[in-house]
């Protein structure tokens, strides 16, 4: 076991919402070994936990958090909202309009963004962790016809 390892869950590809907490909230705590563990995260069970986490600023892991709601928005819209409804990103941006947070509401005006014109996506930016970062408002260029 490596220096930081957290030994908290039960099944790291499959963690819940209080495990995820307990990790993120570990100031000496690493991701668990494993390509990709971010990508497995983005789930709709665990949305909500993200959001809270990357609006907390005193959390160790809000960037993480920040990341993984970047992969959960860009991987709806890319699909067309078949991996993620709709309206379970839109039940998000509604509950992201309650929180007074910088990086919160560019994640949430970059989404919108995104929603109105999918070509925006890159998935560099989107689930490398780009537009973390690099935070910005992303400009969605005139309509192309």
């Amino acid at each position: 076991m490596s220096e930081g390892s957290f030994t908290g869950f039960a099944h790291p590809a499959v963690p819940t919402a209080e495990e995820i907490r307990t990790w993120a909230l570990d100031p000496i705590s690493v991701a668990p070994d494993g390509r990709q563990w971010d990508l497995t995260l983005a789930t709709d069970d665990l949305a909500e936990t993200w959001l809270d986490l990357a609006a907390d600023a005193t959390c160790p892991k809000r960037s993480f958090a920040l990341h993984v709601l970047y992969i959960y928005s860009g991987d709806a819209v890319r699909t067309k909202f078949r991996v993620h409804p709709r309206k379970r990103l839109d039940k998000l941006l509604d509950k992201s309009r309650e929180i007074r947070d910088q990086y919160v509401e560019l994640w949430a005006a970059n989404t919108q963004a995104l929603i109105r014109q999918p070509d925006l996506f890159d998935y560099d930016e989107w689930c490398n962790g780009g537009l973390v970062r690099r935070p910005r408002r992303l400009n969605p260029a005139p309509s192309r016809r």
